[in-house]
């Protein structure tokens, strides 16, 4: 049996690559997995010989200390993969298709993925709706910054390129539709963006970014992006967004009147989440400063996108309320303006066949704005350290150096 090598949690602040079981299509027990899971049989699954797999902000919440993941618990969550090996209940999918593996998993067969919200299937985690890979509290199943993966209810979950030559081409943006380029395309949705929209994007990281071309894509006049980072909101003005720096100037309803000659947008959306800091050059962790400060610049009877992470448990968090995800948010606010909010994960199958084909048309250019930037395996430990440091790149591990 072939061996296996993945990018593991080790401690606070660090991960490790260290050889692993070969996937099979059972899950097994090991670090994070449910105790409920261990044994389930995946005949409904398929192994993956991973060709691209993508280092995310929410893996960072994990590798900072800022759950309660265990170490020893194999990451990752957005995969693009070749099919090496078909489980006996697989109708469709074949050996050698190259596929994207929304990172929610989910069965198909249960009223919320009948019902589109993949994102909250019901069969997949034991302790409550929804899963994902190589991610803590939901259900165990094995993160694919990995050489093999096993993939889940193939047959449903999975979208085929069309093409596997010419998807090569495109690997660089094709890999954005497991998790970033349909999370920031929905929190645009999500936030009512429309053509000659005002919009803002709290956020210039990988996902605000994503974000930030999704409402170019969906016709919005203007798209300002806010960030404490300067490198991150040039990458996001390299695209053609306005930005604001909220570290040099901490008045945001200020500086988007310089923009816009009004202090307020139609939709906003959260791409920071539930570690957000303070604005102003002295700023601290302030868990709630996103969600006001959105709820503050929109106008009245506008939407809020809120793809931004928020957790139920966060042990490293600034007081005994944010530990339990309790924040001080205005709400009273956002109900005297009747704004809508949209939380959760994304349904990741709603919008990744359409923006697959806006990739394959040239409509999208994804890694172009989140600066996808190539590493093999082994430098993952390196990249998540810079990711960490705040650099403006979207990581891409090749584990098997299989992209030109």
């Amino acid at each position: 049996m072939a061996g296996n090598r993945a990018v593991v949690y080790s401690k606070p602040g660090s991960v490790e690559v260290r050889n692993t079981d070969f996937p099979e299509l059972v899950l097994k027990d090991g670090p994070g997995v449910n105790p409920l899971n261990v044994g389930r049989k995946c005949e409904h699954g398929v192994i993956l010989k991973v060709v691209t797999t993508n280092i995310c902000g929410s893996d960072q919440h994990m590798v900072r200390g800022r759950t309660t993941a265990p170490s020893g618990l194999i990451l990752g969550h957005e995969i693009t993969g070749e099919v090496i090996e078909v489980g006996r209940d697989v109708e469709f999918i074949k050996k050698g298709d190259l596929v994207s593996v929304p990172f929610n998993i989910a069965c198909g067969r249960c009223r919320s993925c009948k019902e589109r919200n993949t994102n909250v299937c019901l069969n997949v985690n034991p302790d409550r709706p929804g899963s994902a890979y190589g991610y803590v509290d939901m259900g165990g199943w094995v993160g694919g910054q990995s050489e093999y993966v096993m993939v889940p209810y193939a047959d449903f979950q999975l979208l085929k390129f069309p093409d596997k030559e010419k998807a090569m081409e495109k690997i660089l943006d094709l890999t954005m539709l497991s998790d970033i380029f349909p999370t920031g395309y929905h929190g645009a949705v999500s936030a009512g963006v429309r053509p000659g929209s005002t919009v803002y994007v709290a956020g210039a990281g990988p996902v605000g970014l994503a974000a930030a071309h999704s409402a170019q894509l969906l016709g919005a006049a203007v798209v300002i992006v806010g960030d404490l980072n300067a490198e991150r909101l040039a990458q996001a003005k390299s695209f053609g967004c306005e930005t604001v720096n909220l570290r040099e100037n901490s008045d945001l309803a200020g500086q988007i009147d310089q923009i816009l000659g009004s202090p307020e947008v139609d939709s906003a959306i959260d791409c920071v989440g539930f570690e957000a800091h303070g604005h102003g050059k002295a700023h601290g962790e302030a868990p709630a400063t996103v969600l006001n400060s959105i709820m503050e610049v929109t106008r009245a009877g506008g939407s809020l996108g809120i793809p931004g992470l928020y957790v139920t448990g966060d042990p490293g968090a600034v007081d005994e309320d944010s530990k339990i995800g309790t924040l001080k948010i205005r709400f009273g606010l956002g109900w005297a303006k009747s704004h809508t909010f949209v939380t959760g994960q994304t349904p990741v199958m709603k919008y990744n066949r359409d923006l697959m084909m806006a990739i394959l048309s040239g409509r999208a250019q994804i890694a172009k704005a989140v600066n996808a930037t190539l590493i093999s395996l082994d430098a993952a430990p390196q990249a998540y350290q810079d990711f960490d440091r705040g650099v403006s790149r979207k990581f891409v591990i090749d584990p098997h150096g299989l992209v030109k």
